[in-house]
């Protein structure tokens, strides 16, 4: 790549922290993630034009995971470019992108066992019909290994980066090392102030696979995840910034993993806190977020050791699923 290619953040407002997409100035152009239902046309549109470029000519839109905020506004932004835009994603979380019930699904699977609320699934399902443009089939699927052509000498190799979520990938703009992560890298958490991941030893394997082989330039997250002061990192980090966000994450997880292995051996602990069944955990790790407000990463994170720590339990939920 003879020049470096230009990156910009594309900034959503929704609930209680902002959605980043970011846009990838090649000749063929890319957004990466896509916010929600309005995001296309309330923000990309506007935010494009202040930068000379339309939303018509992107080519490429490359999904780092399948959750919500960061899949929702892909058919919108597909449909806005004539549909010409090729749609990436995991092959792990390609039913969140097909399916908008395979988000119910997910959190009946894991969160309504712990917060009880007679009318989530309906709150559920009727977020996911607001939230999400339209369900649709992906261009491309990826495992990890691909290199994309962005035209011209422009490529992007993806790398799968499983923990927050099975199919998480890493896109890398190859030779500068500009490296999308999605909700990949948690730090102390966005809004909630706890960080999120279904998978613990995915997620800590994935960290330390960014650090050691990835070595990013330039780093972009999907939102601004915070220290442990509370302080937001910001989306747009350079090299030293993202080796301690990395870092951060994994010390934190260790922490995490410390308190769960303790706490969680004997089985989870049923009390009146909020907190139930993981009110130990939370006590040792000083944590006083509110646990049940959406997203609810404490439940998500605790669930993923509590079955890390108990293979019967991992086993059913895998027969669950089948």
């Amino acid at each position: 790549m003879t020049e470096p290619v230009a990156v910009h953040p594309l900034v959503s407002p929704w609930g209680r922290f902002g959605l980043y997409s970011f846009f990838i100035d090649a000749p063929e152009p890319a957004i990466v993630d896509t916010g929600i239902a309005s995001s296309p046309a309330d923000g990309m549109i506007p935010a494009l034009e202040k930068l000379g470029r339309r939303i018509e000519d992107v080519r490429w839109i490359l999904l780092t995971h399948g959750h919500i905020d960061h899949l929702g506004g892909a058919h919108a932004l597909w449909e806005l470019t004539g549909r010409r835009a090729k749609v990436v994603i995991h092959e792990a979380d390609a039913p969140l992108l097909r399916s908008r019930r395979a988000h119910v699904d997910q959190y009946v699977g894991v969160r309504q066992q712990y917060l009880d609320n007679s009318d989530a699934v309906a709150e559920q399902t009727k977020a996911a019909n607001q939230v999400i443009s339209g369900e649709m089939e992906p261009t491309l699927l990826v495992k990890g290994g691909e290199t994309l052509s962005l035209g011209g000498d422009v490529t992007v190799s993806v790398h799968h980066i499983p923990g927050h979520t099975a199919g998480s990938v890493a896109y890398v703009v190859d030779g500068q090392q500009s490296v999308f992560v999605g909700d990949a890298v948690q730090i102390h958490g966005a809004a909630n102030g706890f960080p999120g991941y279904e998978d613990p030893a995915a997620y800590r394997a994935s960290l330390t696979y960014l650090r050691d082989e990835i070595r990013p330039q330039h780093l972009y997250l999907g939102h601004p995840y915070r220290n442990a002061d509370g302080v937001p990192y910001g989306v747009e980090l350079d090299r030293e910034a993202a080796r301690r966000a990395l870092q951060g994450s994994l010390d934190l997880e260790a922490r995490i993993d410390d308190a769960a292995r303790r706490h969680l051996r004997e089985g989870p602990q049923e009390t009146d806190s909020v907190y139930s069944p993981f009110a130990p955990v939370a006590e040792e790790l000083g944590y006083t977020g509110d646990p049940t407000l959406e997203p609810s990463p404490f439940f998500t994170t605790l669930h993923g050791y509590r079955t890390q720590f108990n293979p019967d339990l991992l086993a059913e939920e895998l027969r669950n699923h089948e």
